[in-house]
């Protein structure tokens, strides 16, 4: 990637609050997440990770503040970048913004009396107007990218919980979005296996230059795949810094922080 590209902003929160009715979860939200970050939302238990997340793929609106996606062309105005008000937009742009996203739920969300390739194909049926022939070849192309290559006609039963997450995953690329959210994806996983996805979600990275915001508690994966990050305090319900955290393990002002990315021994 180049270096201009890599600090592009494509998603942006801006002074995003979160609330399940009166109950405030997080407040006053003001980050960026740049084309080909892979970007790490974390925080303690409750902090509100997963719903960020959800603000993100369209499930829950804030109760104030903004979600901002760059327009897919980049146009610009006046040197600025041009975003999308996510939930102030028309529905049928709204829904054009979620085609440029997949999403690898925390459980994997397959179907469990479909096979791999029949899960794969279904957003590609809705959302495309390729044969069946065509869907069946892509759906095992996306297979064949995350190693699961051969696995088309097997249920989710058949297969490991590792295998079951590139399933998911390689569902979430198939309609080839430049943006990828992925929910604890190492939950559930022994180490070696959560290893091979960390690997994996790097190469895909790296090979399809997609941007990936990534929630997880888990300090290997956070080290290993993370590139930028928002750290998200349950006491304060605000973020107490965004960076790479590699960098805050050891430079960030806030005890927290160092805390939580050392397990407790900074």
């Amino acid at each position: 990637m180049s270096s201009a590209s890599a600090y592009l902003p494509i998603i942006r929160a801006d002074n995003l609050t979160m609330a399940y009715g009166d109950f405030v979860v997080q407040r006053e939200l003001t980050f960026d997440i740049n084309q080909h970050d892979i970007f790490i939302i974390m925080g303690g238990s409750g902090c509100g990770k997963s719903t960020l997340l959800k603000h993100f793929i369209g499930l829950k609106e804030p109760a104030a503040g903004k979600v901002l996606f760059r327009n897919g062309g980049g146009e610009t105005h006046g040197g600025n970048e041009s975003f999308i008000d996510f939930w102030q937009t028309a529905e049928k742009q709204r829904q054009k913004l979620m085609q440029r996203c997949g999403v690898l739920y925390q459980s994997g969300a397959l179907w469990s009396s479909m096979t791999l390739a029949e899960n794969i194909a279904l957003p590609l049926g809705e959302y495309t107007d390729l044969s069946e022939q065509d869907i069946r070849h892509l759906a095992s192309l996306k297979l064949a990218l995350v190693g699961l290559n051969g696995f088309e006609d097997y249920y989710p039963s058949e297969i490991s919980g590792g295998m079951r997450k590139r399933a998911g995953l390689a569902r979430a690329l198939a309609l080839d979005p430049d943006m990828l959210f992925l929910d604890e994806p190492s939950a559930g996983l022994d180490p070696i296996s959560a290893r091979l996805l960390d690997d994996l979600i790097l190469q895909l990275r790296d090979n399809l230059g997609c941007t990936v915001v990534v929630v997880t508690h888990e300090l290997a994966s956070i080290f290993t795949i993370g590139n930028n990050s928002v750290f998200l305090d349950a006491d304060s319900k605000t973020m107490l810094t965004t960076g790479d955290p590699k960098e805050l393990v050891n430079h960030s002002e806030h005890d927290t922080v160092r805390r939580f990315l050392t397990r407790g021994e900074a």
